[in-house]
C-alpha cells in the first residue's frame, strides 16, 4: 500500500487532517529498529520495487494502514551471539512505542523477521584484539632491539646504583658515647 493514509487525529474539532506518508512510518521504523542494540541492520525482502529501487520505502520495511491502526512488517539481521528472542522483542517494542508516539497511531502488530546473523562486530573485535597483540609484539621488538643496540655500544639503558645511608644511633647509644 503505497498511497498516503489520512487521519481525522481530532473529530470533535474542525482543525482539518493529518495526512501519513506511507515513507514517514517506514523511517519510524527503520530507526526505532536499528536503534535496538544487537539489531545489524534491514535486509531488503527482495521485492521488484526494491531491487529496482523505485520505492521510497525503506528495504526491508513494509507498512498497512487501515485507519488508525498499523501493521508493521520488518526483515532485519541480528548480531552474533545476541539471545535473538529478546533482541526481537526489544525491537518489537520499540517501534511500536515510536510509531505511537510520534504519530499517535495505533500498532496493531509489529511482524519481525529474522533473515541473517551478521558476523561484523565479532569480526571487528577480532581484528582490533589482532591490532593489539602487534602492536605489543613490536613494542617488544623494538625494547629487545634498543637493549641489543646499547649493549653493542657498551652503554647500559638504565643504571641503577644502591647507595647505603648511614643509620642514626638509637637513643641509647647516643647516651653510651656521651
Amino acid at each position: 500500500m503505497s498511497e498516503n493514509m489520512t487521519i481525522d487525529m481530532e473529530k470533535d474539532q474542525d482543525n482539518g487532517q493529518i495526512t501519513y506518508a506511507n515513507e514517514v512510518i517506514s523511517t519510524i521504523v527503520s530507526v526505532a529498529t536499528t536503534e535496538v542494540d544487537g539489531i545489524s541492520g534491514i535486509v531488503g525482502a527482495g521485492s521488484i520495487s526494491g531491487i529496482i529501487g523505485k520505492s521510497k520505502t525503506p528495504r526491508g520495511v513494509r507498512v498497512d494502514m487501515d485507519g488508525q491502526d498499523v501493521n508493521v512488517d520488518v526483515s532485519v539481521t541480528v548480531d552474533y551471539g545476541m539471545p535473538i528472542q529478546k533482541v526481537g522483542r526489544n525491537a518489537q517494542e520499540n517501534v511500536r512505542k515510536s510509531i505511537e508516539s510520534m504519530t499517535g497511531l495505533h500498532v496493531e502488530k509489529v511482524d519481525l523477521h529474522v533473515v541473517g546473523v551478521s558476523f561484523e562486530k565479532e569480526n571487528q573485535e577480532m581484528q582490533l584484539s589482532q591490532r593489539a597483540a602487534l602492536t605489543t609484539a613490536e613494542e617488544e621488538e623494538e625494547h629487545a632491539a634498543a637493549e641489543t643496540e646499547a649493549e653493542d655500544e657498551g652503554t647500559p639503558l638504565a643504571t641503577v646504583e644502591f647507595v647505603e645511608t648511614p643509620e642514626e644511633p638509637d637513643e641509647a647509644e647516643q647516651d653510651e658515647q656521651e
